[in-house]
C-alpha cells in the first residue's frame, strides 16, 4: 500500500474512531436523547471535516465511500482500504466505549426495549444508539426504507458540496455536512435509530454484544447495512444524471 493511501486510511480509522466513541458516547449517555445525539454526530463530523478531512476526504462511513467510488471519485482499491479502515475504527471505538462503561460501573440501558413509532416498530438498545426492528417482514421493510432515504439525502448532499464545481461553498462543506447529519439524526432516531453508516453499527453492534447487552443488534444489523449502501447507490446515480454536463 502506498503512503498516501496508508496515511489516508490511518485518517479514516482515527475519524470513524471519535465518531462512534463520542456521539455513540453522547447516545449512551443521554439514554439516547434526540437533540443531544443529533449534534453529536454532527459536531463531530465537523470536527473530523476539517482535521482528518485534508488527508483522507472525511468519509468515515463506507456509504459515502460507495457513493463517491460510484460517481468515479475514488478507485476501487481505494474504497476496499477505505471500509476497512472505517470498520476497524468502528469497533475500537465502540470496544473501548462499552469498556469504559462497563469498567467504571456507569448504569445505563443494556436491555431491549420495545417502542412504536408511526409504522415502524422499533428495537432499541439505548446503550449504544442502535436500534433493530420488529420480527414482521413489515418493519424491517419500513426500517430499509427509513435507512436508504436518509442514506439517499446524506450522501447526496456530500457529493454536491463536495463538487468543485459547486461554486460559492468552498470551506463551508464541512459544516453543511454536519448539519445534514444533525437533520438526519432527528428524524432517523425516533424510527430506526439512525445508522447511514455500516461502520458505526457493526461496531456498536460488537460492542453490545461483548459487554453483556446481547446479541439482538447483531441479529439486525444486516440491515444497516445493506440499506445504507443501496440509499449510497441511489445518491450517486441521481447526482451523475441530475449534473451530467450537457454537450
Amino acid at each position: 500500500m502506498e503512503k498516501k493511501l496508508l496515511k489516508a486510511c490511518i485518517a479514516e480509522c482515527l475519524g470513524t474512531f471519535v465518531l462512534v466513541f463520542f456521539a455513540c458516547g453522547v447516545a449512551a449517555l443521554t439514554q439516547g436523547s434526540l437533540v443531544a445525539t443529533a449534534m453529536a454526530f454532527g459536531l463531530v463530523i465537523v470536527a473530523m471535516a476539517y482535521t482528518v478531512g485534508r488527508i483522507s476526504g472525511c468519509h468515515i462511513n463506507p456509504a459515502v465511500s460507495l457513493g463517491c467510488l460510484l460517481a468515479k471519485r475514488m478507485s476501487v482499491k481505494e474504497f476496499v482500504a477505505y471500509v476497512c479502515a472505517q470498520i476497524v475504527g468502528g469497533l475500537l471505538g465502540a470496544v473501548l466505549l462499552f469498556g469504559i462503561l462497563k469498567m467504571s460501573g456507569h448504569e445505563f440501558v443494556y436491555n431491549i426495549t420495545v417502542e412504536t413509532v408511526g409504522s415502524v416498530k422499533a428495537i432499541g438498545n439505548a446503550s449504544n444508539g442502535l436500534v433493530g426492528v420488529g420480527e414482521k417482514f413489515g418493519n424491517y421493510l419500513a426500517a430499509i426504507l427509513v435507512e436508504v432515504v436518509l442514506t439517499f439525502v446524506f450522501v447526496y448532499v456530500i457529493l454536491n458540496v463536495t463538487d468543485g464545481k459547486n461554486e460559492g461553498v468552498g470551506k463551508k462543506a464541512g459544516v453543511l455536512i454536519g448539519f445534514t447529519l444533525t437533520l438526519v439524526h432527528l428524524l432517523g432516531i425516533g424510527l430506526t435509530g439512525t445508522s447511514v453508516n455500516p461502520a458505526r453499527s457493526i461496531g456498536t453492534a460488537v460492542g453490545t454484544a461483548l459487554f453483556g447487552g446481547g446479541t439482538e443488534p447483531l441479529k439486525v444489523v444486516w440491515i444497516f447495512i445493506v440499506a445504507p449502501l443501496l440509499g449510497a447507490a441511489l445518491a450517486a446515480l441521481v447526482f451523475k444524471l441530475l449534473h451530467k454536463e450537457e454537450k
